[in-house]
């Protein structure tokens, strides 16, 4: 599924228009995902909703993916602009055309992470943890899994 964004950029759906190597390059030096090898952000794009968007020649600028059921559960993710493509309003066209997403529709809890983005994502309705202390994680060891430092 295609969508018109600002600027004459572009959105699609198409799993197999994702640049790998753009967004490996860019969440390998991310502050969530430092050094994640590519076989990995290969898999995770396999296994998830994915949302690009590319250039007038093609190529892509922005990405965020949904890891979901496409029913109940939905966890935002991987959100980014190459910085050279920053200013654009990339940023939130890429947040709510995913978020609109008709493969999303009805589910009922979305949710995501980030270290310094809070208020951007309040303005698409997304607030604090209600009760915190029900939430729990399994945590890796990045160095331990992929064999980086």
């Amino acid at each position: 599924m295609k969508w018109t964004g600002p600027d004459g950029f572009e959105a699609d759906d198409s799993t197999e228009l994702v640049d790998v190597d753009v967004v490996h390059g860019f969440l390998s030096t991310s502050y969530w995902a430092e050094g994640i090898p590519r076989e990995v952000v290969a898999r995770s794009i396999a296994g998830s909703l994915n949302l690009g968007v590319y250039g007038a020649d093609g190529a892509m600028v922005a990405f965020a993916r949904m890891v979901t059921d496409r029913a109940t559960f939905a966890w935002l993710a991987d959100v980014f602009v190459v910085p050279e493509q920053r200013g654009h309003g990339l940023g939130r066209f890429v947040v709510s055309t995913l978020l609109e997403h008709p493969d999303l529709k009805g589910v009922r809890r979305v949710m995501l992470a980030t270290a310094d983005a809070h208020e951007l994502y309040r303005s698409y309705g997304f607030g604090d943890l209600e009760d915190p202390s029900r939430m729990m994680i399994i945590r890796r060891d990045a160095a331990e899994l992929y064999g980086t430092a």
